[in-house]
Order: structure tokens, then sequence, then C-alpha cells
């Protein structure tokens, strides 16, 4: 294979599982029912949030920014695959792949640090009640979004910009249904190891630091709730976090799985599988875990969809009344 310069490439080819024509109907029916379920099912959360006033908490509007996320993630990559298999064409452009590399990292990154908001708004709601509505401000709550959101965004250019020092080997095939970043610096024939040190590093930060902060937040919380003398008020506390931390099991368990599957499974298919669960599968359950799991949701979205009044409200702390 010989070397191309970025400026010189053309076109990636994103392969997918397999390029057999039978099977295509298929993958696009299913690529086309899970991003209209994660559309639907994440739009209905923000509606739900913001058209009942019980809701209007720094939790809820972390879960209304989580949604949009969501909706972002998979708008940047499925529709692209539905486009390539009705099309038939499985090419996209280098800007294009360094376009959905860079907006895959911000929006991943941005859902990892909400994630993290929500698990500090329930350890200052748990563990020091009376002075939730001092610490949880909702100029805190905005602040922590638009600095998270900058954070990511100049960490996910700058991993897409060290891409364009690198040079392309001609066989431009990824087995891949988007572009992630470790599958392009595979492509790449000249020296990636900057590339590597910097995806290590930004791992670390960017995935440790928030990772902690929740263990530490819910640790917090699990010795505050056993120091709670009833075991109906220790129930009640932790019911307001049963859905968070379903949520962070489902986003760093994929996370995890496609890190492992990354480094140990020698097998293409194995390895876009994971990805896919990575960035498809956590974006279409979490609405399906808010609403199942979390009663005020559900009354929001009843209210919201059938016309019924609300049968209960909600404090500032996220608690039933």
């Amino acid at each position: 294979m010989q070397p191309t310069n970025q400026t010189a490439i053309a076109r990636f080819f994103l392969m997918g599982l397999t390029d057999d024509p039978e099977f295509q109907p298929l993958i696009f029916l299913l690529f086309m029912s899970i991003y209209l379920i994660t559309i639907l099912g994440n739009l209905l959360i923000i509606l739900a949030v913001s058209s009942d006033t019980h809701l209007h908490t720094p939790m809820y509007f972390f879960l209304s920014n989580l949604s949009l996320t969501d909706i972002c993630t998979s708008t940047t990559t499925i529709p692209k695959v539905l486009v390539n298999i009705q099309a038939q064409d499985h090419s996209i452009s280098f800007a294009g792949c360094l376009a959905q590399v860079c907006f895959i990292l911000i929006f991943g990154g941005l859902e990892s640090c909400l994630l993290t908001a929500m698990a500090y708004d329930r350890y200052v709601a748990i563990c020091h009640p009376l002075r939730y509505t001092a610490i949880m401000h909702p100029h805190l709550c905005v602040l922590i979004v638009i600095m998270s959101l900058l954070i990511i965004t100049t960490n996910a250019l700058l991993h897409s910009l060290m891409l364009l020092r690198l040079s392309f080997c001609t066989d431009l095939k990824m087995p891949h249904f988007f572009c992630e970043l470790v599958q392009v610096m595979n492509m790449a024939c000249s020296d990636t190891s900057i590339n590597s040190i910097l995806v290590y590093v930004a791992t670390s930060v960017f995935a440790g630091i928030p990772l902690s902060g929740i263990i530490l937040s819910y640790a917090q919380i699990v010795s505050s709730i056993l120091r709670i003398p009833t075991m109906k008020g220790r129930y009640k506390a932790f019911s307001t976090c049963g859905s968070h931390l379903s949520v962070v099991s489902l986003f760093y368990g994929t996370a995890f799985g496609l890190y492992m599957s990354s480094n140990v499974a020698d097998s293409a298919t194995k390895n876009v599988v994971a990805s896919m669960m990575y960035v498809v599968v956590p974006q279409m359950l979490n609405p399906f875990i808010y609403s199942l799991r979390n009663r005020e949701i559900k009354e929001a979205l009843r209210h919201l969809l059938f016309g019924k009044p609300s049968a209960l409200t909600v404090s500032a702390f996220g608690f039933q009344e």
C-alpha cells in the first residue's frame, strides 16, 4: 500500500459489517428503527421537562440536555449510514470523516460530563438538602454545561487537527459504519505515536475524572442513605438515583466493552458491534430508562400526551411530594 498525503485523499469507504446486498435492506430497517426511536424518545423527554413547571429543577435540566446530546450523537452517525445504504455508496469525504470524528468526541464527552453533573446534583440533594437551592443555582447549572461543552470541544478539535498531519494508505476501506478516531488512525501509513499518546492522555482525563467524580458522589450518597433510620426513608432517597445509576452503568459499560474489544478482540466484526453498542444503544435506551423508572417523568409524559394533569409535584431536590 502506497502512502498518500491527506490533502490528496478523496474519500474513505465505510464498509460496515458486510457489503452483501441481501443484508442491506435489513441493516437499513434496523438503523432506521433505532434512529426514529432515539429521536422520538429523547424529544418526548425534552418536551415533558420543558412543559411541566414541576420539572424545572437542576436534575431535569441536566436530563433534558442529556436527551439533546443523545439526539445529536445519533444524528452524527445514523443518517449517513442510511444514505450510504440507500445510495449503495459507502464512501465519505475526508472532511466529512473528520467532522464525524470531531462531533462523536464532542457529544460523547459532553454526555460523560452531564452524567457527572447529575451525580453531583444527587449528592447535594441527599447529603446537603438544606443547602441544595443555594448550591445548585440555575446559573451554576448553565455554567457547568457551557464550560463542559467548551472544554470537550477544544479536546475534539485537537484530535481532529492532529489527524491532518497523518499520511494514509491507498486502501481506504474502513470496516465500520462511521468514522471513529482510532479506526482512522489505524488506516494511516505514517507514525501515529503522538496521536496515540494524545488519545491515552485525553481518555484518562475526560473519562477518568468524570467516572471518579461519579464514584465519589455515590460513595457519599450511600453513606448518607445508610444513616437514615427508616427503610422507607432510605428507599425514598435512593429511588431518586435509580434511573441515573442505570444510565451511568449503560454508558460506561458499553464504553468499557468498546475499549476491551479494541484491545483484545481480533475480529473487525466484534469491534464494529462494540462501537455501535456505545454510540447507538445508550442513546436509544436512555429515554426508556427514565420514563419507566422515574414516576415524575411518567406523569409529565402522560400530561403531555393525553392532557391529564400531573398527580404529584416535585420538590427542588427531585423528591416526590
